[in-house]
């Protein structure tokens, strides 16, 4: 069951990618698609922290509220003193579209049934977006300053994917 509810969320990320990949991605593009990313697990946390009652659950998802916060507000200070607009795209609104869809099937969950859903989508939606950055996003970012925070926020979100493999461990 668990590996069905990131499925949806994890072929968006895929298909998005190699659409992109086959398009040239902007820097604009990048910014948004980063935003964009970050505002999606921003919203998860939220959402786990009003329905879990783990304590491990609730500390991870503080830790993500907290990073994705700031990366997004590092983001944002970046394009503001770079002047530049972020562009929507296919691949922010496939995302977003099944992020919805995701957060949607959570909320039908309580208890442990949550919990294990919950981390293992984060687990599922860190190993997309860290690949993204790696194979599509940091490549293609002209800008230096964009390019070094998406290496920064990389290193972070590698560390994330780690926390949420450790938490779906002890869950098991």
């Amino acid at each position: 069951m668990y590996a069905r509810l990131t499925s949806a969320l994890a072929l968006a990320c895929l298909l998005s990618a190699a659409s992109l990949a086959a398009d040239k991605v902007t820097d604009p593009q990048i910014a948004h698609i980063a935003y964009t990313a970050g505002v999606i697990d921003i919203e998860a946390a939220k959402q786990a922290l009003k329905i879990s009652k783990d304590k491990e659950v609730i500390a991870f998802a503080n830790d993500m509220l907290r990073d994705h916060e700031a990366v997004n507000k590092q983001a944002l200070d970046l394009v503001k003193k770079l002047d530049v607009k972020p562009e929507d795209n296919d691949t922010s609104r496939a995302l977003t579209k099944a992020a919805t869809q995701e957060r949607e099937k959570l909320a039908k969950l309580s208890g442990t049934d949550f919990d294990k859903a919950y981390v293992a989508n984060e687990v599922a939606y860190h190993k997309q977006v860290n690949s993204a950055l790696e194979t599509l996003l940091i490549p293609s970012a002209k800008n230096a300053e964009l390019k070094d925070l998406l290496e920064t926020g990389l290193k972070l979100f590698q560390g994330h994917q780690q926390h949420a493999e450790h938490v779906a461990a002890m869950m098991k």
